[in-house]
């Protein structure tokens, strides 16, 4: 059994001065992945003792960012998707285990009056490609801020949102794409009808204390490994960014 925890920090530093370190020590995680970091190289340093540490940085700074921590040493590891276009914001990291990859990555958000929808479904095909040729070779483990609410039981107002970055129709649909493409929602196949389950709230109109948020925070794995599942979950009481963290559990 291994344990996964997968977290949206918006700004490793500013997390850091919010139980970062605290959360992070508490879950005591096999291992543990971080999106939206911040950070150019040198700009933190972590001790994190019996973790190994793997960064990927975005060339904008104060942008983006991802990395991963892991107890068990990776057979490898790899930064992007392959594509350049894709492959400047520090977006992806992959790790490959012996039975196993990880990938970990920062969906491009939409963004206000879709500016960025078009890019994004490019990069969602993109991205897709790049999970199923992993997968021909191993099982995959994908986790991360994925910028979309899948269905309507996964944002608390679907009606005023429908054509909102992160749940227009075309956003589900790459979604629904990934999972006939033989991935599976591990929260979802755990808890098919839970309401009110969030991991990012807004800033503002008190959205958070009122609980009306989105599930955009996922942990997605190969179909072969659905019988694998032990536990999803959302820690939704942690706080120290406007996303919490979101975990699995998983024989593998």
């Amino acid at each position: 059994m291994i344990k996964l925890i997968s977290w949206n920090v918006n700004g490793l530093r500013a997390c850091m001065d919010k139980g970062f370190l605290d959360f992070f020590r508490q879950t005591d995680a096999d291992i543990f992945c971080l999106q939206e970091t911040k950070l150019q190289q040198g700009q933190i340093e972590l001790e994190l003792e019996g973790y190994h540490q793997f960064w990927n940085y975005a060339e904008k700074k104060g942008y983006s960012g991802t990395a991963v921590f892991t107890k068990i040493e990776p057979v490898a590891s790899s930064c992007g998707i392959g594509i350049q276009e894709h492959d400047n914001e520090g977006r992806v990291i992959t790790l490959e285990f012996e039975t196993f990859y990880l990938v970990n990555v920062y969906t491009p958000n939409s963004k206000r009056e879709l500016e960025r929808l078009d890019y994004r479904m490019k990069w969602e095909d993109d991205f897709r490609t790049y999970l199923k040729q992993l997968e021909q070779k191993k099982p995959v483990i994908l986790c991360g801020d994925l910028n979309v609410a899948h269905r309507e039981i996964d944002l608390k107002n679907p009606k005023t949102n429908r054509t909102n970055a992160g749940f227009t129709d075309q956003e589900r649909e790459k979604f629904s794409q990934l999972l006939d493409n033989g991935f599976v929602d591990t929260f979802r196949t755990i808890y098919p009808d839970r309401t009110d389950a969030y991991t990012w709230w807004s800033y503002m109109f008190k959205a958070r204390e009122k609980n009306s948020g989105w599930r955009i925070d996922y942990f997605c794995v190969s179909e072969c490994l659905k019988d694998r599942i032990n536990d999803a979950y959302i820690f939704s009481e942690t706080l120290g960014s406007d996303h919490c963290p979101v975990g699995l559990e998983i024989q593998i």
